[in-house]
Parts: C-alpha cells; sequence; structure tokens
C-alpha cells in the first residue's frame, strides 16, 4: 500500500526503470506480435503509456488524459518518460501525504488515493508480464526485472530453473 507520497515516488522510480527496460528491449518490428484474439506488444505498451495519464486524471490531478498510437519504440520510450514526469510533478505539486487516504469513485468503487498509485504501479507490472511472453514470441531477449530472466541465466553459463 501506498501510505505517503514519498513511498509512491520511491516505487514509482524503480517501475518506471522496469517498464523502460522492456520498451528498449523491444523492436518497431515486435510491436506487431500477438497471440490469436489478443493484444498486440504495441498496443500494450500504448496501453501502459495511456494509463499513466488517464488514472491520474481521474484522480483530480491537473493531467490530460492522452491516447496515442504509438508506432515506434522511440516514441513509446519518450512519451512514457514524459507522462511519467507529469505525473510525478503533478503529485508533489498538488496532494500531501493526507490526501492519500481522500477517496475517489473510481471504476464503480470508492478508492483511496494511496490504494489507486498502488494499482498504477501494479497495472503496469500486470502489463509489463504479458508483455514479456509476446517478447519471446517475437524472439526478444527479455530482461530480468525482479530477478534474473532465463536468457541472462543462460548468458551467465547457468540453466534456467524449469
Amino acid at each position: 500500500m501506498i501510505r505517503s507520497i514519498h513511498d509512491f515516488l520511491d516505487r514509482w522510480k524503480e517501475e518506471t526503470q522496469a517498464t523502460l527496460k522492456i520498451f528498449n528491449s523491444l523492436t518497431d518490428e515486435s510491436l506487431q506480435v500477438a497471440i490469436p484474439n489478443g493484444r498486440t506488444l504495441g498496443r500494450l505498451a500504448n496501453h501502459i503509456v495511456e494509463t499513466v495519464t488517464e488514472l491520474p486524471s481521474k484522480l483530480g490531478l491537473p493531467i490530460k488524459e492522452q491516447y496515442g498510437n504509438y508506432s515506434t519504440v522511440q516514441e513509446l520510450i519518450t512519451n512514457y518518460k514524459k507522462y511519467s514526469d507529469q505525473l510525478i510533478g503533478a503529485i508533489i505539486s498538488n496532494w500531501d501525504d493526507d490526501m492519500l487516504e481522500e477517496e475517489n469513485n473510481l471504476y464503480g468503487d470508492p478508492w483511496k488515493k494511496g490504494f489507486s498509485l498502488w494499482v498504477l504501479i501494479i497495472h503496469q507490472t500486470h502489463h509489463r508480464g504479458q508483455m514479456t511472453v509476446l517478447m519471446r514470441m517475437a524472439g526478444l531477449k527479455v530482461p530480468g526485472i525482479y530477478g534474473p530472466s532465463k536468457e541472462e541465466w543462460e548468458a551467465w553459463g547457468e540453466a534456467a530453473l524449469p
């Protein structure tokens, strides 16, 4: 749970770096890879970028929802960084720790602002996990995020666990 602005900023910095690590491992061509009847790798990446503006705007932060259709890795990275920096600035300028207990109606339920920020973090974590499956289907190397990836173990000459 996010109980202070500092909690969020620390976690967000780490999670932003993890998302950028995934984005930097993509190629423009790989953005078209999809499972049957599923989202493409590019659509998942775009969704992560969009959510950085969508959820905060619903929380009353002075952020305009942005729905791009970025077709290159560089566009995804540039806009993700821009909106992430915008989010950090809006939180620092407009909220204090006490405000994290305030509720907003989100998606039909009352969510505390601190909970909403936690959801923002785990939402992108969830979609990064989906992206790693598509990355392997595209023949890309998956970077380790919370520990070494299969490819990193193999590069070290170790067998990855089954």
